[in-house]
């Protein structure tokens, strides 16, 4: 039984990574893992994916870039303002300007440098480098 699709998603995304595979499953489908994947893909660091529907929650099949050195989810779900970013930052990534860390917030889910251009805060969901 899985209880969080997102976590499920990026293991499988990580460990396919890690042992060179091109391409992955994940499954099941929900909306969150859709958007944080367009994320992903807007900043290089997955090819495409798509849906198909198995009857059963669906399967995304994702196309690796081999661009991912990490990636995980947040838990728990922090909530942080924008004077706060600069914390989870050297938390969650290696370097300055190296990597996104994935957090939803009132205007949709986007990645902490579009938060702090739009001045918003929102809850951390994942990270990427």
């Amino acid at each position: 039984m899985l209880n969080d699709p997102l976590a499920n998603a990026m293991s499988k995304i990580l460990n396919a990574e890690n042992i060179g595979m091109r391409e992955c499953q994940t499954k099941p489908n929900s909306k969150v893992v859709k958007e944080v994947l367009k994320v992903m893909q807007d900043n290089l660091y997955i090819g495409g994916y798509e849906e198909a529907d198995d009857g059963r929650g669906g399967i995304i099949r994702i196309n690796l870039l081999g661009n991912i050195n990490k990636c995980g989810v947040i838990k728990p779900r922090f909530s942080v303002k924008m004077q706060d970013f600069e914390k989870y930052e050297k938390r969650f990534l290696p370097a300055k300007d190296f990597g996104i860390i994935i957090m939803t917030t009132p205007q949709g889910i986007m990645t902490h440098i579009e938060a702090k251009k739009k001045s918003t805060g929102g809850k951390l969901l994942a990270y990427c480098y």
